[in-house]
């Protein structure tokens, strides 16, 4: 029997972080030792950048994509270096390399290919040596601005999460720029696993004649960008059904110039991998003048109620509520409300009058900002604050932007990030980790001649004088939810403050779950890597990290053993140090 592999960004193609490994369980974790170390190379190339990669595993080799989002094989047993692929090495002046935050794979006989996305390009490599691969795209290469059905040019397309690959085709999301400036759309693609040509395309922003085609404004389809799928899809193998989680519509703050409902944006989408064709649709938020876009993908399980098998998609957002639809329909299990909602009074905006709470599970973040909620970790800390707190608008979830300035809570960096969650098959629980921040916005000014009647005075994060959350701790959890009865089992503060302990921090990366009974995540700004019973959430195990893993970790088995490992990159939008680590712990060998 093969030893079972990591083979997918999400562990499998329904994106369930889910390892059906048994070595490592509550008895023994605390013997974890580090097994390997690989230093990718990139730490000294420039000093606040990120590995946000979890690594796959095919055949005994581990892929991953560095910060400088160069490709790397690794021998999964022991780390060492097989192939270096860098898709920069031809270019004669430096431009952006941004973030890749996982590889897909394709394998027919003796033929592996890996695919690697970079910006604005998909690269097609050969497994076994790392050079391109000459029959695919241009020379191993697309250029995914092209075959958009829009003129892309200047448009910002950048592509983050990994490709899903089923059968011969490559499914591509993509993400890119959300304004106040002309954006580009998030139209999903299929192309031929093997020549790279286009085989359909899914207008996210929908053309004449398309459904949902009335949400828009007439012209929309020309002009309109967003509604994009930065966070990655999963599929039903078994029916060759897709899922996207999709962001919100641009400009992220202001849609004035695009008063409706705006399909296909925040929505939870359902398509046939094979033709591109819309099966279902659910929209998390209407009109979404937030950038509350959805995140992660949406995970694919199955649970048992009533008596009745149900196969669901779970979808976790920014807003800290969770989306447990059934797979077949697209209707809530638990049921959803339509509840009122602030309104706004900048002039030309005209917000959907109620947005769609789920009965279940409760929510993960506190869906409102006041008075009470101001920090006291020190009278220094919350004077800082208060001077902030008087010049802005805050309240409930979805009080919108303003000329004056608003303090969201939760944040657009806030609720569950691109980490998803991990859903465990046996027992229905879905483990997710959440920051409990907020995020102010001022709307300004814009310039009609560049084609934009508002814009904003930048992304600012709610913090005290010292960097801190502005409110009150605890700012980070971990949390069980039993997705039959939809209640949490367990929530615990994740992450610790240098100076005021167990307060949870910040962060950026995910958890996965194992067979062993255990649930594995870093994540924090502590730079720290933990293991928790996941039946209980007691902590069991912790080491500290060169470098924070602002990444999900992975789990395989290689020789007859089992490991975890973690990319120790640091830096980001962390701002803490720098690293270039993927680390390897089992179990003593």
């Amino acid at each position: 029997m093969n030893p079972w592999e990591w083979r997918y960004y999400g562990g499998d193609q329904g994106a369930t972080r889910y390892a059906p490994l048994e070595q490592l369980t509550p008895a023994n974790v605390a013997n974890l030792e580090v097994a390997w170390v690989h230093k990718t190379g990139d730490a000294q190339q420039r000093p606040l950048t990120t590995i946000e990669c979890t690594p796959i595993v095919v055949d005994g080799v581990m892929f991953l994509s560095t910060a400088q989002v160069k490709a790397q094989a690794l021998d999964a047993a022991t780390g060492k270096l097989l192939w270096t692929f860098d898709p920069f090495a031809n270019e004669t002046s430096r431009r952006a390399r941004g973030v890749n935050r996982g590889l897909a794979y394709w394998k027919e006989g003796d033929d592996l290919r890996i695919f690697l996305t970079v910006m604005d390009q998909l690269w097609c490599l050969d497994g076994k040596s790392g050079k391109p691969v000459a029959e695919f795209g241009d020379a191993g290469v697309l250029d995914l601005t092209q075959n958009f059905d829009r003129d892309m040019e200047g448009l910002g397309y950048k592509h983050t999460s990994p490709v899903v690959v089923w059968q011969d085709l490559l499914l591509v999301g993509g993400g890119g720029f959300e304004g106040p400036e002309p954006a580009a759309p998030g139209h999903v693609r299929g192309y031929d696993v093997k020549t790279g040509k286009r085989r359909w395309i899914f207008h996210t922003i929908p053309w004449p004649g398309e459904f949902g085609y009335e949400t828009w404004p007439q012209d929309a389809w020309r002009t309109a960008g967003g509604a994009n799928n930065w966070g990655g899809m999963s599929l039903d193998e078994r029916r060759g059904w897709l899922f996207v989680s999709l962001g919100s519509p641009a400009f992220d703050f202001w849609g004035g110039d695009r008063i409706g409902k705006n399909l296909f944006g925040n929505c939870v989408l359902a398509l046939n991998a094979a033709t591109g064709e819309r099966l279902w649709h659910y929209q998390t938020v209407h009109h979404d003048v937030f950038d509350y876009d959805l995140p992660a993908q949406p995970i694919l399980g199955e649970i048992e109620r009533q008596g009745q098998r149900i196969e669901i998609v779970a979808q976790v957002t920014k807003t800290g509520l969770t989306f447990v639809l059934d797979r077949l329909s697209g209707e809530p299990i638990f049921g959803v409300e339509e509840r009122p909602v602030p309104q706004s009074d900048v002039p030309g905006e005209q917000l959907w009058p109620t947005q769609p709470f789920p009965i279940k599970p409760p929510p993960l973040s506190k869906l409102s900002l006041e008075e009470q909620d101001i920090t006291d970790v020190s009278p220094e800390a919350e004077a800082s604050v208060r001077k902030i707190v008087e010049k802005y608008r805050m309240g409930p979830i979805f009080t919108p932007p303003s000329l004056q300035g608003t303090i969201f809570r939760p944040g657009f960096s806030g609720g569950a990030l691109w980490g998803g969650g991990a859903f465990d098959p046996r027992t229905g629980y879905l483990y997710v980790n959440t920051s409990e921040t907020a995020n102010m916005i001022q709307l300004t000014p814009g310039d009609p001649e560049a084609g934009y009647r508002y814009g904003h005075t930048g992304y600012q994060k709610f913090l005290d004088k010292d960097g801190r959350v502005g409110m009150k701790p605890p700012w980070g959890f971990l949390t069980c939810i039993d997705l039959v009865s939809g209640d949490f089992v367990w929530r615990e503060v994740l992450g610790e403050d240098e100076e005021l302990g167990k307060t949870g921090t910040r962060m950026m990366g995910g958890s996965i779950a194992t067979a062993g009974g255990l649930v594995f995540i870093a994540a924090t700004q502590d730079e720290k890597l933990r293991a928790f019973d996941s039946a209980t959430g007691r902590e069991l195990w912790s080491t500290k990290l060169s470098a924070g893993g602002y990444a999900t970790p992975c789990s395989y088995e290689a020789g007859g053993r089992q490991y975890v490992v973690i990319a120790a990159g640091g830096g980001g939008k962390e701002s803490t140090k720098a690293g270039d680590e993927i680390v390897a712990f089992a179990l003593p060998g």
